[in-house]
């Protein structure tokens, strides 16, 4: 089983940095795709893998994993037990960590962003790898979170009437990132389980800090 992607932005060779976006359940690749032309990065190649797993429910809809029946977040449930959970896991990080290979970008250069299921993946992955920051939209922790290998910023974004991802899960994965010594950039919103234009400014601004930050970083060194 392998990733199918969906790449946009600048081509490989003409990046220098590498934006990857994981999709929510039961979305798709083209889901998160869609909000490309309106983050305007320049510089930023920008990739979108399709979940490795058909939606039990929704055409075209893709998962990570699935959830067990009438499960509503408010209650623990162990999903590193799920064997599709495994999957994706393994599949995500294989990926990711084959990257720099693939497009010349390193993971130094890499942001890691996700929405709702996708978040929660981002999180669980994100940690083990040595990334330039992470973008989580109204995800989740779904396992306590490992010792992230280096220290990056992250942004947090969720809406304060979320009907999905209750908005305490975004506490939570706050406080446990700012336990590990993690920058957080928090934000609630009034909004619900969705990615608004304020929200789409919250990512360029991030990402475009985190490009020119490091590029002024390396001008320093140079000169």
């Amino acid at each position: 089983m392998t990733l199918k992607v969906l790449s946009l932005g600048a081509e490989v060779g003409e990046a220098d940095w590498l934006l990857v976006a994981l999709h929510g359940w039961g979305a798709n690749a083209e889901d998160l795709a869609s909000l490309a032309p309106y983050l305007q990065l320049s510089g930023f190649q920008m990739l979108f893998p399709n979940a490795p797993f058909p939606h039990p429910q929704v055409p075209l809809g893709r998962m990570w994993y699935g959830f067990p029946y009438s499960y509503d977040f408010r209650r623990p449930y162990d999903f590193a037990e799920q064997a599709d959970f495994q999957e994706s896991r393994r599949l995500l990080q294989d990926w990711l960590n084959s990257l720099a290979d693939s497009t010349g970008i390193p993971l130094s250069r890499t942001i890691l962003a996700g929405f709702s299921q996708g978040g929660a993946m981002a999180l669980d992955v994100g940690s083990a790898l040595p990334l330039a920051g992470q973008m989580i939209l109204s995800g989740y922790l779904h396992a306590p979170l490992e010792a992230s290998v280096s220290n990056r910023p992250v942004l947090l974004v969720h809406g304060r009437v979320d009907p999905i991802v209750p908005l305490p899960k975004a506490h939570q994965a706050k406080a446990a990132l700012e336990a590990q010594g993690i920058t957080v950039q928090y934000h609630e919103m009034a909004m619900g389980h969705e990615i608004l234009p304020d929200v789409i400014r919250l990512m360029t601004v991030f990402c475009e800090d985190l490009r020119q930050g490091q590029s002024g970083v390396t001008a320093k060194l140079l000169g």
